[in-house]
């Protein structure tokens, strides 16, 4: 297989996509069908959830919230809200701009993370997944396989942009100076100041992803810094 000189690996979920505006319309929907303390029970569901698999599952938590209330048939209603959300209309502005940018830098790939039924159609749905040419990769843990990455995205250089510092933090401590981490400052993993002091600063911060579009291929490259 062909070593690309740059590849450009993009996240989802508050990166491209405002996720937590989907959460929020999600419980908004949840307490109009079912109530609040039931939308309450949902969202302790999908706690414990993420707790035992390590990532969001929105319709396994559906399921699990059944299983205690086998009765409460309103809660169809949630999924088939969340099967029919128009995710388009919650892509960060510029973000199929940016993809089509890191098209023109290098190889562009989506690296997420999530379920193997939700997290696919989301990406579909939105439109992602026909701007980058089906080029998804979605792990239970991307920061786990990035040996993987390297694989079927062989590079001399990449360039990670996640909004999650512990995500960017891991894949430099596995790639160095190969790697310059990214950082758009979107949605409530990125604003968490307490957890972002505890690792060290990415390579590039930006205030939304569309400033990604200022950065060159010598700009990103130059930004790389070695493994502290």
């Amino acid at each position: 297989m062909a070593t690309y000189p740059m590849v450009i690996l993009l996240d989802i979920d508050n990166t491209l996509l405002n996720n937590d505006a989907v959460v929020a319309d999600l419980m908004k929907h949840l307490e109009r069908d079912v109530g609040t303390e039931q939308q309450k029970r949902y969202w302790e569901f999908f706690e414990q959830l993420r707790a035992e698999l390590g990532y969001a599952d929105y319709l396994g938590a559906l399921q699990r919230y059944r299983m205690h209330y086998p009765r409460d048939f309103k809660i169809l209603n949630a999924s088939l809200y969340l099967v029919d959300y128009p995710f388009a209309n919650r892509l960060f502005p510029d973000s199929l701009d940016v993809i089509e940018h890191a098209q023109k830098l290098g190889k562009a790939v989506i690296l997420s993370d999530g379920d193997v039924v939700f997290q696919p159609h989301k990406i579909y749905r939105s439109g992602i997944y026909d701007a980058i040419d089906g080029q998804v990769l979605i792990y239970i843990h991307k920061e786990k396989e990035l040996d993987d990455v390297e694989q079927r995205y062989p590079a001399d250089h990449y360039v990670l942009v996640d909004d999650k510092v512990r995500i960017l933090t891991e894949a430099k401590r596995q790639w160095g100076s190969r790697v310059t981490t990214v950082f758009p400052r979107q949605g409530h993993y990125a604003k968490d100041e307490k957890d972002v002091a505890r690792y060290p600063d990415p390579d590039i911060t930006i205030e939304r992803i569309g400033e990604f579009l200022n950065f060159d291929k010598n700009a990103l490259l130059k930004g790389a810094k070695p493994a502290p």
